[in-house]
Parts: C-alpha cells; sequence; structure tokens
C-alpha cells in the first residue's frame, strides 16, 4: 500500500534542521579529510605525496593536532546547518506539493528527482559561503605546517572578515556555481533514491510509516552513497575553487 500522507512542508523544516545537525557531527571528521585529500598539492619531482590516501590522512591529522583537528571548520556548517537543512527539505516539500494535482497523490520517481532538485536551489545561498568559510579552516593547518607558517584564521568569524575585507561579499560567495552543479543534481538523486528504497523495501499491504528504524536508516544510507556519486565530481571542483 503507498504511503498517501499529505505533504507538509513544516514538518519537513524541522526534520530536516534536527537531521542536518546529527549529519555534521557524525560526517564532519571524514568530510576534513576529504578536502584535505581534493586540495593538496601536486607532488613535484622526487617528493612524495602529502597524504597517500585517506587513512594517512586520518593518522597525519591526529598526530599533528589532535583529534579535534579532525572537526577543524566544524563551527561554520553547524551554524547554518540547522536552517540549510530546513530550507532543503521545505524546498522539496514546496517541489512535491507544486506537483501533486491532490495531497493524496504519489509522485513518479522522475518528479521527486525533480522535487530533489528544487531544495537543491534552495539550500545554495546558505551553503556556499559556509563551505567556503569551512574548506578554508580544513585545509589552513596542514598548508600552515607544510609551509612553515602560521594558520591564516582564527577563527570561522575571523574568516568571514578577513575575505569581506579582501573582497567583498563576492569573496564569501566564491564557488558559488560550483557549490549550485555540485547540490542541485545530487540532491535530485538524494531524494528520489530514498523515496525509491523506501517504496521497494515496504511490504505489499504496509506503508512507509510501518518500515523499522533499521531499514529506514538503510534507505537514508544508500541515498547517501548514490547522492555522491554523482555530487563528487563538481565537489573536487568547488574544494579547489574555494
Amino acid at each position: 500500500m503507498p504511503d498517501k500522507r499529505k505533504v507538509s512542508p513544516v514538518k519537513d523544516f524541522f526534520a530536516g534542521g534536527f537531521g542536518g545537525m546529527c549529519l555534521i557531527l557524525a560526517g564532519h571528521p571524514l568530510d576534513t579529510i576529504k578536502v584535505r585529500l581534493q586540495t593538496m598539492p601536486k607532488p613535484g619531482p622526487g617528493e612524495l605525496p602529502r597524504y597517500t590516501g585517506t587513512f594517512d590522512c586520518a593518522k597525519k591529522t591526529i598526530v599533528r593536532e589532535g583529534f579535534l583537528g579532525l572537526y577543524k571548520g566544524m563551527a561554520a556548517p553547524l551554524t547554518g546547518v540547522t536552517p540549510m537543512f530546513a530550507v532543503c527539505f521545505l524546498g522539496f516539500g514546496i517541489g512535491k506539493k507544486i506537483q501533486q494535482k491532490h495531497p493524496e497523490e504519489e509522485l513518479t520517481l522522475p518528479q521527486l528527482f525533480l522535487a530533489g532538485m528544487l531544495s537543491g536551489v534552495f539550500t545554495t545561498a546558505i551553503m556556499a559561503p559556509g563551505e567556503r568559510i569551512k574548506c578554508l579552516l580544513q585545509v589552513q593547518q596542514a598548508h600552515a605546517d607544510h609551509g612553515g607558517g602560521k594558520a591564516r584564521f582564527a577563527g570561522p568569524v575571523d574568516c568571514a572578515k578577513q575575505l569581506y575585507r579582501e573582497g567583498g561579499i563576492r569573496s564569501i560567495y566564491k564557488g558559488t556555481a560550483a557549490t549550485l552543479l555540485r547540490d542541485v543534481p545530487a540532491s535530485g538523486m538524494y531524494f528520489a533514491s530514498y523515496e525509491w528504497l523506501q517504496r521497494v523495501l515496504t511490504p505489499a499491504g504496509k506503508s512507509r510509516s510501518d518500515l523499522s528504524v533499521k531499514v529506514t536508516l538503510f534507505a537514508g544510507g544508500m541515498a547517501g552513497i548514490f547522492n555522491w556519486l554523482v555530487a563528487i565530481p563538481p565537489d573536487v571542483l568547488k574544494s579547489r575553487l574555494q
């Protein structure tokens, strides 16, 4: 039995905000490693790469900066994650509502993909400045250690101030086009794959509200994998631009 609950953008708003906070707290260490691997300089002739892989990057970060080094730059996305994810889910809810002829209509997967893409457009205005600050804070210590200098920014607020002083609002929003290129299709893929998996995993005669927490987590995890399969190429460009 399909789940024909009425779309509620307000519920999507609050659910997205809470889910976003959990995502940042759980995933930021891996995000730090990802950004450092994406932005490390190409080794010169006869030089070894700064990091040989994920585990080497994690090990060197912990040895040089302590375990909290993996959480560098977390304040910026954590501050913006509640409104960002809330707006993301709100945009998805609005995208669904625009396409529904009546509240009980079940949308097709292409329609869900389009609704998810709209959510990516909604989040970019919030996401781009936070991503710019986060990336700079995540890589500055590694660059300082490699070059023998000092870290440039004291924290997210100092980073934002310096960027604004040097280039105005355009400097803070540098990489917005790449963020949009990443988040629009990736958000569409995430929501479409998540809804599809929930439909596939729902037993006949049941609704999606009957799914267990484990099944819901599995669907969310797999949707996250599909999301990043689409997002990684533009994300590399975004990290290097920012």
